[in-house]
């Protein structure tokens, strides 16, 4: 059998969560698949690549990035390691990769065919219910991005992001990313970000204290996606 990093990692894969190591072990033995390292900064699939392999992360971390229609980069997510990359598109017409992945750091990726992990499937239903619900997952995520990006603005996402975190329950949330990481999740520059939250802060729509962003007008925050 091929060299494998910890089998406990795997395990805590979505699509091997509540298999055994052993299990996965003589899944594996079962099978061919293939350990892929990449370098930091190395591309490991381009947007629009066909998806050959179930990809899921050994160690390390990676990008997603998309072009949008006026022609700039957005950064989709981040992956760390145990999960498995454009899981989604492994069937169906358009399997190809939606984003163009980036490592992070050096990566290693185990490798499975498309092919050979049907046979994963076939063999072992619990993984067959990780896989189904992973996808839904993904497909739940990739609709709300899509749905975020559909907002023309800065001040529509930073609203729209803002009601998402907060939902009904909250009036306050904690920033857990940088000020860089969220100019990259809206595409746009850190200082243009910046000016957009001092401007919502002096309208009194929201008050920020350090990383706490208080939702002092939600009404408002609700009427800048409905009228843009």
């Amino acid at each position: 059998m091929q060299q494998l990093a910890d089998f406990s990692l795997i395990s805590q894969c979505p699509v091997f969560r509540g298999i055994s190591e052993n299990e996965i072990m003589e899944l594996l033995n079962k099978i061919h698949f293939q350990i892929k390292r990449f370098n930091k900064e190395e591309i490991v699939a381009y947007a629009g690549d066909t998806v050959q392999n179930l990809y899921i992360l050994l160690s390390g971390s990676v990008k997603g990035e998309m072009i949008d229609y006026s022609g700039k980069t957005i950064k989709i997510e981040d992956v760390e390691a145990s999960k498995p990359l454009a899981s989604a598109f492994l069937f169906g017409k358009e399997n190809k990769f939606p984003v163009t992945v980036t490592a992070l750091v050096d990566l290693k990726i185990l490798a499975i065919p498309v092919p050979e992990f049907l046979k994963v499937l076939q063999m072992n239903t619990q993984v067959l219910k990780n896989y189904l619900n992973s996808i839904s997952t993904r497909t739940q995520f990739l609709s709300q991005k899509l749905h975020f990006l559909s907002f023309k603005t800065i001040r529509e996402k930073v609203a729209h992001f803002l009601l998402t975190r907060a939902e009904d329950k909250f009036h306050s949330i904690e920033l857990k990313n940088t000020q860089q990481q969220l100019a990259d999740l809206f595409g746009v520059t850190r200082p243009s970000l910046a000016r957009i939250f001092g401007e919502m802060q002096k309208e009194g729509l929201i008050k920020i204290e350090r990383k706490t962003v208080t939702l002092l007008n939600k009404e408002k925050l609700n009427e800048l996606l409905i009228n843009g």
